[in-house]
């Protein structure tokens, strides 16, 4: 696979704009760690690389273990997750497939009982930023760094 088309370097004032969005979403006052999760889900589920590879390392740096990245594509399986972290994992998943249907009443109540209507709106567009950078990577092919060293050493 090859990049298609840098983003950054063809239109650098959107860039900078979604960039600046990202800051307010990394410093909105939720938990470092459930951002990680959100960002996390919301990429595996995209099949962006780019950012699974980014979040999965962020993540680590920041203390998340391994086991609990390990099964972020299977928490509802896992004990390892605490309530909130699973409402905000369900929420990730519902807005992020909103081609699959509607956000149901029951997704919202089950959601709002763990986060304050405050929380509930920076969740959501912190979910909303990551899939915005997903697909800018995934339709543009954009190579995770592991992949851009092995590619620059053949």
């Amino acid at each position: 696979m090859q990049p298609r088309l840098n983003f950054h370097q063809a239109s650098p004032e959107i860039i900078k704009n979604v960039r600046a969005l990202n800051k307010a979403v990394d410093e909105c006052g939720l938990d470092k760690m459930l951002l990680h999760l959100i960002k996390l889900r919301a990429s595996q589920i995209n099949g962006c690389s780019y950012c699974v590879d980014m979040h999965s390392h962020e993540a680590r740096e920041d203390g998340e273990s391994e086991q609990r990245l390990y099964l972020v594509s299977a928490w509802r399986e896992s004990p390892l997750f605490s309530e909130r972290e699973r409402a905000a994992l369900a929420w990730t998943e519902k807005l992020t497939r909103l081609a699959d249907g509607l956000v149901e009443d029951e997704a919202f109540e089950d959601v709002s009982r763990h986060f304050t209507e405050d929380e509930l709106v920076k969740l959501s567009v912190a979910i909303g930023m990551i899939n915005v950078w997903n697909r800018l990577c995934v339709p543009f092919q954009s190579i995770h760094p592991i992949r851009e060293q092995r590619l620059a050493a053949e």
